[in-house]
């Protein structure tokens, strides 16, 4: 997985008015939550 985009970046993307940027974020966060999770197990 190669990281676009930092989490505090993605966050502020979800405010956007552009749908391909909102749903961009939301997958850079989403990757970042589920890589997370796997580290922690």
């Amino acid at each position: 997985m190669t990281m676009k985009k930092d989490l505090a970046t993605a966050y502020r993307e979800l405010k956007s008015p552009n749908i391909k940027t909102r749903k961009r974020a939301l997958k850079v966060i989403k990757d970042f939550k589920r890589e997370k999770k796997l580290l922690n197990r």
